[in-house]
């Protein structure tokens, strides 16, 4: 049986052992409801607040900024439009995102436009970078929030959002930021950014599916989204998934003890891997080559489908994925490369290769080997291949 090779972890990440181990007590012995009376619970409170601390500690945040979730999606949903709700009560109705967000942003928006706000997306550029101008153009007296990702999950670029949050600061304007893709791999302190909400998931980083955070600086109030009980300071109703947060507490916390000599090593890999993938004919890398996140390879190889090279690299034994969104049903490529300026036929044929911390230089070389006569198949069974071939000859 060949072995398989894992270059998808922007998607998810394997749980780390460690941080199974953390869990185990709270999906066995451990049960208890943490808002229940009895002694049994006391145990299962402290858990849940011990991962707040923790993950207060990870984000140079105070514990009770800190705001439990089922994942990344709800923060998002929940700090922009429970923000969006709250800023409509002072007359404020106007947003301004990105062009190339989550679609958990970019839904989020397109739902709030129904309800009478306005959106203004800011572009992208070839290199993926928003620029600090653009921001501060774009604000008026109607904007009330400001969402900009970290790190895009795509092509990885990351943002300046220190340079964003002191426009908004000095405008008014709340910024909230997805940092799915940054927490854990690079350094995000919530202080020395100056951002009032952030997002996060655990399996991100080595930790379980299904469980997340929202910081929320104090005196930030975005109206509640799920009615319930009490749980999290009346802020965010439902049992909580006590499992869960421990081990996004455990996961946090040793990813961010090992993060700068595992960015070195998957930095080494990432610019190793494309050094040697542009040897390729017609290929190029999508986004800024060093101010992304330290895994992330994003490439396009002209002639080809994104979805056909998964295939043929996952009958290899290598896990990878797109930035053609065929794989979810749609014909249409991903709306990350067209905000690049990157023509609707060259975005089809886009590869995302995320390495992880149990990527090795073997896994990359084998990438390397059966990458280009994968291409060189495609390509000869394309007929865009072909009609680029005429007009360069």
């Amino acid at each position: 049986m060949k072995k398989l090779i894992y270059a998808d972890n922007a998607a998810t990440t394997a749980l780390s052992p460690a941080v199974l181990e953390k869990m185990m007590p709270y999906l066995t012995t451990q049960y208890a409801n943490p808002s229940s009376l009895y002694s049994f619970s006391e145990d299962s409170k402290v858990a849940v607040e011990t991962a707040r601390e923790q993950v207060a500690i990870a984000l140079g945040a105070r514990v009770n900024e800190i705001y439990f979730t089922s994942g990344g999606s709800e923060s998002d949903n929940w700090a922009i439009k429970g923000y969006a709700q709250a800023m409509k009560k002072k007359g404020k109705t106007h947003i301004i995102s990105s062009a190339f967000e989550h679609h958990a942003v970019l839904h989020a928006l397109k739902a709030l436009e129904k309800q009478g706000f306005t959106v203004t997306l800011l572009p992208v550029y070839e290199d993926g970078l928003v620029r600090v101008q653009d921001l501060a153009d774009a604000i008026t007296p109607e904007t009330g929030l400001v969402t900009i990702m970290m790190a895009n999950n795509e092509i990885g670029t990351i943002q300046p959002i220190k340079e964003l949050a002191a426009v908004c600061k000095e405008k008014g304007v709340v910024l909230h930021t997805d940092a799915v893709q940054a927490v854990g791999h690079i350094p995000v302190n919530v202080e020395e950014l100056g951002v009032d909400m952030l997002s996060l998931s655990a399996h991100k980083f080595r930790g379980p599916k299904g469980v997340g955070a929202l910081y929320i600086r104090r005196g930030v109030l975005p109206a509640v989204l799920i009615d319930g009980g009490a749980q999290e300071r009346n802020r965010r109703a439902g049992t909580e998934n006590v499992a869960g947060i421990v081990g996004l507490g455990q996961a946090v916390t040793l990813a961010v003890a090992t993060m700068e000599e595992t960015a070195t090593k998957l930095q080494q890999l990432r610019d190793y891997f494309m050094e040697n993938a542009l040897h390729i004919n017609r290929s190029r890398v999508n986004g800024h080559r060093v101010n992304r996140l330290p895994g992330n390879v994003n490439m396009c190889f002209e002639g080809i489908e994104g979805e056909s090279l998964l295939l043929m690299l996952d009958m290899k034994g290598i896990c990878a994925s797109s930035g053609s969104a065929c794989t979810s049903g749609s014909l249409d490529p991903s709306h990350v490369l067209l905000a690049i300026g990157l023509p609707h036929e060259i975005a089809h044929g886009s590869l995302r290769l995320s390495f992880g911390e149990d990527t090795t230089k073997e896994d990359v070389d084998a990438i390397l080997e059966a990458l280009p006569p994968i291409v060189e198949r495609l390509r000869a069974m394309s007929p865009l291949w072909e009609r680029i071939v005429k007009e360069n000859a």
